[in-house]
């Protein structure tokens, strides 16, 4: 007796130096704990829901873990193995029993020695390859198991039948399966252990799938009562027997088809809204895959791509759609620099030759709150301004964006209501043509006809504005006298800016932004909305663009 309690707090010792205080807990009351053991995928592995056609396929690395409390009972590992609870949500109930036999074959070829971390290390290494599962974990979908839960109804009249036949303790073992706190006799799995399978509470916050496993056993009045004994479920939740009835062949891989999920006021609770269980399980995988990736990288060193120092993948930033990895200090010295500058089509990849862009949330996870507010806004205006549909209202006041009609050439703005043409931005003049820029004579003339009228050219003009503006007081006052006071100097120099944007630019043909070529070929990029059009003709580049003549 003493030699096995040593052997016992001997093993126990060597599991907690062995696994992390995340894999094992030990319960330092009585000789009892808890492993959790993350399933070894090849690489390539893939999880998969079928929901009638729609097939959703995914390639994932690591698995929710398999959860494996045990109780050592006073003889062991001498003449008793462990009392032990296999919990897992991705697995069916026939999977998880088929594992809980060959535990107990484990221990019974050990020789009376200790087993925990051999148990550990099947699980972790061969429980797949056991359960026949390779590079493809097939999740049952909600229909397939409403019409396996059918079945099982239908086979229920017959299992009953039988019973009525039995030996004493074959229905004194299948009575016991009633009980939500059952244990599988030894019986049950040929001089094993008390084996209890079930679905702990823990279970039910990694997975919203409860097997309703009494559906597999009774029908009728007995499924009545076993929905009323639920008030009769301890603390951790349900419990559900691990029996291997004939009907339960074990290893039949990842296609089993589960039981049907109970619906629970937890699952309720605990299901995100309009999802169905399959589809919950489906989602706690992949979240669980995502934050073990996310592990592994924090914890693993890269060297930046800017400033090619080592660090650890905590202080690393990896872009999703190209993979190139950069700290976080010079990924977002180079954001920054781009949302202060205007240019939030620049915020890319820093890798040359590299378009892709970093998330939303990994800008805002490097630039703060305030810049990625400016971030976000010029990225709706620059998207906005990429639209050839979509132009902005003129009133200065407004601003607000305006989706144009194809067939017409009238907009407008659903804010102020101000309705505009499409091609001079003026008031809507509806069939008239656009008016042209007249001089500035007929534009706006002092109402005192004793002013000077103001000159017709453009050099005249920039002549009276360039000798305004460097004036003193005394000839500005002059000027003023002789052309009108301050309305009609104004109305000089915008005239002169018009005439000058009209000599000197173009429209982008995209966003309508003035654009002022300096040098170089045709091809030109709006800075505004990032468009490429020809100067030439202001129409969109395609292969052939420049073959054409006048182009």
């Amino acid at each position: 007796m003493n030699a096995d309690l040593e052997e016992q707090e001997d093993e126990l010792v060597a599991l907690q130096s062995i696994f992390d205080s995340e894999e094992f807990v030990r319960n330092e009351s009585k000789s009892a704990g808890e492993i959790r053991v993350s399933a070894e995928l090849p690489a390539g592995f893939t999880v998969v829901l079928r929901e009638g056609e729609t097939v959703r396929q995914y390639e994932i690395s690591f698995l929710p873990p398999l959860l494996l409390n045990f109780e050592l009972p006073e003889n062991y590992p001498s003449s008793s193995p462990p009392s032990f609870t296999l919990t897992c949500s991705w697995l069916t109930h026939t999977q998880l029993s088929a594992l809980a036999a060959q535990l107990t074959d484990l221990y019974q070829a050990s020789g009376g020695t200790v087993v925990l971390f051999s148990w550990a290390q099947f699980l972790r290494e061969d429980a797949l390859k056991f359960l026949n599962i390779h590079n493809l974990l097939e999740l049952p979908s909600d229909q397939h198991n409403s019409q396996d839960t059918q079945s099982a109804a239908l086979c229920e009249p017959k299992i009953l039948a039988d019973g009525q036949n039995a030996s004493t303790s074959d229905w004194s073992r299948q009575s016991n399966l009633t009980s939500h706190h059952s244990k599988v006799s030894q019986n049950a799995f040929d001089s094993g252990p008390n084996i209890d399978v079930r679905e702990t509470e823990q279970a039910f916050q990694t997975s919203e799938f409860k097997d309703d496993y009494q559906n597999d056993l009774f029908s009728g009045a007995d499924k009545s009562k076993c929905e009323r004994g639920q008030e009769d479920k301890n603390e951790d939740g349900l419990s559900v027997p691990g029996s291997l009835d004939p009907l339960d062949q074990p290893g039949q891989g990842a296609t089993s088809p589960a039981p049907c999920p109970r619906e629970t006021p937890q699952n309720k609770e605990h299901r995100p809204s309009g999802l169905t269980p399959s589809q919950s399980l489906l989602s706690q995988i992949l979240i669980f895959d995502a934050d073990q990736k996310q592990k592994v990288f924090a914890n693993t060193v890269f060297d930046c791509s800017v400033c090619f120092m080592s660090l650890l993948g905590s202080e690393c930033v990896q872009l999703l759609d190209c993979g190139h990895i950069f700290c976080q200090a010079c990924l977002a010295e180079f954001c920054k620099v781009q949302i202060k500058e205007g240019t939030v089509r620049g915020v890319t990849c820093p890798q040359a030759d590299c378009t892709a862009s970093p998330t939303p949330a990994q800008v805002r996870s490097l630039v703060g709150e305030e810049l990625f507010s400016r971030y976000d806004r010029l990225l709706l205006q620059s998207t906005l301004d990429s639209m050839s549909d979509v132009m902005y209202c003129p009133r200065r006041s407004c601003g607000s964006a305006v989706i144009l009609e194809k067939s017409s050439s009238a907009a407008l703005c659903s804010v102020c209501g101000f309705a505009f043409c499409v091609k001079c931005r003026k008031t809507y003049h509806g069939t008239e043509e656009c008016a042209t820029m007249k001089p500035p004579r007929a534009i706006k003339k002092d109402v005192n006809e004793d002013h000077a009228n103001l000159p017709m050219s453009y050099e005249g003009l920039k002549a009276l504005i360039d000798d305004y503006n460097s004036g003193s007081k005394e000839r500005r006052r002059l000027l003023e006298n002789r052309y009108g006071h301050r309305v009609a100097l104004a109305t000089a120099e915008e005239c002169l800016n018009d005439q000058w944007l009209a000599t000197n630019s173009k429209s982008c043909p995209h966003c309508f932004t003035k654009i002022e070529k300096t040098g170089g070929c045709d091809v030109m990029t709006c800075s505004r909305c990032r468009q490429t059009f020809c100067w030439i003709c202001l129409s969109g580049l395609s292969s052939v663009h420049f073959c054409k003549p006048k182009s």
